[in-house]
């Protein structure tokens, strides 16, 4: 797990989208981006048109959607962008989605999620639903996707997690909070755990398939992912929140385009990045950085695996 020596590129916390996608021609290539109608979802597919790839943007609400596409194409000159609807809850949409996709894929970044939802919140199925969104719909989509990744040869999934992943391991024998007490960050941190167990087992389940897969924290981008937190925030969270370091959009998403693109890390797999840069492992409960030993652990990625296997099969 971490006898790799630790990845680092030229670039950092300031880095921003264009400059990691400088020189790199995406022509011919095909790419989804979920969650692309806010955010750094729309950064991150505003980069890839803008090199010249074919992008989809997998979004909850089509109309914006296409709104988004039609802005992409505006400023990029790329006609080749394109909208689809995408519930990740809902696994008729998904597979629908998956169903209608045909031909390779070369680029999936799961960027979509929700956090810290303050109550409890479950699906038609009973499952919480932020473990539903973050990672099952998104296990759901590129299990879904698999036959496009492998035919592409070299394709990349990149796995939007966060530094929130500190906060929890995967519970297995209650992951929907069936038994304990319901807690938002507890919640939100399970699931960027499952986003970056993804990336680990698939590095080693699809390798022979030329695929790779990397996790990441983008950083703090101030966007309606915080709603809920500042909703009824006390004045000691909007001062926390009035000095946290934040990035641009354009920063925000320098390491998803980074993990999408880059020739630098070609080859690179299963591992977690923050800055441009892989994250070191720590067990330090004082730092917001780093990635925690229970991500990045492969016992936990091949159980994660089987378990959402037999929910999204159920």
């Amino acid at each position: 797990m971490s006898s790799h020596t630790r990845f680092i590129t030229p670039y950092s916390f300031e880095t921003t989208s264009n400059e990691v996608i400088a020189g790199v021609d995406l022509t011919g290539k095909r790419a989804i981006v979920t969650g692309a109608a806010s955010g750094i979802g729309v950064e991150t597919a505003r980069a890839l048109a803008g090199a010249g790839a074919e992008v989809t943007l997998a979004v909850r609400n089509i109309d914006t959607g296409w709104q988004v596409a039609a802005e992409i194409t505006a400023k990029s000159g790329n006609t080749k962008v394109t909208a689809a609807p995408l519930e990740l809850t809902d696994r008729r949409s998904v597979t629908a989605f998956t169903d209608a996709w045909s031909g390779p894929l070369h680029i999936l970044v799961n960027n979509a999620g929700i956090m810290a939802l303050p109550e409890l919140h479950r699906t038609a199925e009973g499952w919480e639903r932020q473990f539903a969104t973050n990672h099952l719909g998104h296990f759901h989509l590129t299990t879904g996707l698999h036959r496009a990744l492998a035919e592409a040869g070299g394709a990349r999934v990149v796995s939007v997690s966060s530094n929130g992943h500190r906060t929890s391991p995967i519970v297995f024998d209650d992951i929907h909070f069936e038994r304990r007490a319901y807690d938002p960050w507890l919640g939100y941190g399970q699931s960027k755990t499952g986003n970056v167990l993804l990336a680990v087992e698939i590095s080693t389940r699809w390798a022979d398939d030329g695929i790779t897969a990397n996790a990441l924290m983008p950083g703090g981008i101030r966007s309606g992912l915080q709603r809920h937190q500042l909703e009824n925030a006390t004045p000691e969270i909007l001062e926390i929140f009035d000095n946290y370091p934040w990035k641009t959009l354009e920063q925000g998403a320098a390491t998803s385009v980074l993990l999408a693109v880059s020739p630098l890390v070609a080859g690179v797999t299963g591992r977690y990045f923050e800055d441009c840069n892989e994250a070191e492992l720590t067990t330090d409960p004082n730092t917001d950085s780093g990635v925690r030993p229970h991500a990045l652990d492969p016992d936990a990625a091949a159980r994660l695996w089987d378990v959402s296997l037999d929910l999204i099969r159920s």
